[in-house]
């Protein structure tokens, strides 16, 4: 049998086995509530990181659509510029040739009588 503690008390065999049993039972509660936990966590970071990173691409899309945009608008405003100084120079050209019309067919006349 065993010996009485130094202390004054004693436990039989079953009693120690007994508290070795629950203190097992105990530790092996914790390791798996920690392990659910840790499971729980990472979870937890992977959705976490999947709606950062979700949101990330949302706003790069709105960025993006909002350069393109501007990109579009500035595009349009300088084809309008060259589109009208076209315009411009086009009628320049045909006020001139409507001047000049008269003088071309006096000197081709001129040439075809001269002749």
């Amino acid at each position: 049998m065993w010996k009485a503690h130094p202390r004054g008390g004693s436990m039989s065999r079953e009693e120690v086995l007994r508290s070795i049993k629950d203190a097992e039972k105990k530790a092996n509660q914790k390791l798996v509530k920690a392990q659910n936990d840790a499971s729980g966590i990472v979870s937890k970071s992977r959705a976490d990181a999947a709606e950062v990173i979700a949101n990330g691409k949302k706003d790069a899309e709105a960025s993006a659509q909002g350069i393109l945009g501007d990109a579009h608008t500035a595009a349009n405003k300088e084809a309008d510029k060259v589109s009208a100084k076209g315009e411009k120079d086009l009628d320049s050209i045909r006020s001139q040739s409507e001047k000049n019309r008269s003088a071309a067919i006096d000197a081709v006349l001129d040439n075809f009588t001269a002749e």
